[in-house]
């Protein structure tokens, strides 16, 4: 089959969405599937059997583009609506595939030439407005919950990449559609050599101290200056890393760490490409996920349930919908409960039972094959005539 798919966003970066297009191009080139990928005009190339990679021009001279919803996203996306009717007016492809807001247009193009459509909805559109915090305007969420159901109602089948996603796709009509993908795939399916992990133990703990790591973006939802709190309270003989900020939002947690006294106990390390993630994770003695707003499940948590490492993770439904407290210990998000959930994942011997609980759950069923399994799904859904 050939499809096209629209990713509004800088690919390949190591970041929430981009991540999830990456496993999503490898899964369907594993299934032998022709992929164009249209997409930003920054980012790293990636290659895939059966894989185009198609980048708008950078007109704007643009170096980076931030996550989440922002303004200079519409021109950007104004321009992948055009290379997108162009690439669809040429013909040949048996399939629109797309992603976020490029949804909508790639709805309106599914209509226009007679595509089936398949949504990949990483999160609820309306939903970001505010966790980005772009816009609460009451008549800009209800707009963008109207075009949501459009592109629900437009699609043959929609991926959701957690439980309350597909709650929301069911309560609005539309579970019949939804194929349930939770992102757990690992860029490097090799174990870190055992060399890797003593330099990285030596670099983060030159004293032996235990490690309690954290990874990914520094916006304000994952909860960091709500970890460094809990840190100035955590008993000594810990030392935190912290891996994944960069620019301005590291030098704010930088100089939040320096006026708790910390600087002495957190090692700040700058985002690192994807496959360096695991030798973190190995090196670790405790696993930790602050996030404090949001519904989607973190993609960190999928590695982190893998590890055998004992993981705290605040209390919400972000991190509840597929955690419960015999596989990882839940704290109140407050500075005080998320430190005494450290100590216990650091000095009760118990955490490691819930370490080891989670690891049985994971290598069960988060696996290769169940991911290529549901990706097929939604494309047979979507296209039952030409699916392989």
């Amino acid at each position: 089959m050939k499809i096209l798919m629209l990713a509004p966003e800088p690919f390949f970066q190591a970041r929430g969405t981009p991540i999830s297009v990456y496993f999503r191009l490898k899964a369907l080139s594993e299934l032998g599937h022709r992929v164009t990928l249209l997409t930003y005009p920054l980012g790293q190339d990636r290659s895939f059997p059966g894989l185009k990679i198609v980048r708008l021009p950078n007109v704007l001279g643009l170096r980076a583009i931030r996550i989440g919803p922002s303004l200079i996203k519409l021109p950007l996306d104004a321009l992948l609506l055009v290379r997108a009717f162009w690439e669809t007016a040429r013909g040949g492809y048996d399939l629109i595939f797309s992603h976020e807001e490029a949804s909508l247009f790639g709805v309106w193009l599914s209509k226009l030439f007679g595509l089936p459509h398949l949504y990949d909805m990483h999160s609820s559109l309306p939903q970001q407005l505010e966790n980005f915090n772009f816009s609460r305007s009451p008549l800009l969420k209800a707009l963008f919950h109207r075009l949501e159901r459009f592109v629900l109602a437009g699609s043959r089948s929609v991926i959701v990449i957690c439980q309350d996603l597909f709650r929301q796709v069911t309560a609005l009509g539309f579970g019949g559609k939804a194929v349930f993908l939770e992102n757990f795939l690992d860029f490097d399916d090799r174990p870190p050599s055992p060399a890797e992990v003593r330099k990285t133990k030596q670099e983060l703990a030159p004293a032996g101290e235990k490690i309690i790591l954290y990874t990914g973006n520094f916006q304000a939802y994952q909860g960091i200056p709500l970890l460094l709190e809990a840190a100035a309270r955590t008993p000594a003989g810990a030392v935190f890393a912290l891996v994944g900020g960069s620019g301005a939002e590291l030098r704010v947690m930088r100089d939040k760490a320096k006026s708790l006294g910390l600087l002495d106990r957190v090692v700040f390390i700058e985002r690192v490409p994807p496959d360096r993630v695991p030798v973190f994770i190995a090196a670790a003695d405790v696993l930790v996920s602050p996030r404090l707003a949001g519904t989607n499940t973190p993609l960190k948590i999928y590695s982190f349930l893998k590890s055998g490492k004992p993981l705290v993770v605040t209390d919400l439904w972000t991190h509840t919908q597929v955690v419960d407290e015999q596989r990882a210990i839940l704290v109140r998000p407050d500075p005080q409960g998320l430190a005494d959930g450290l100590a216990i994942a650091l000095f009760d011997p118990k955490a490691q039972d819930r370490a080891g609980a989670a690891k049985t759950r994971a290598d069960r069923e988060y696996t290769p094959e169940a991911y290529r399994s549901k990706i097929q799904k939604a494309v047979a859904m979507a296209c039952p005539a030409k699916a392989v």
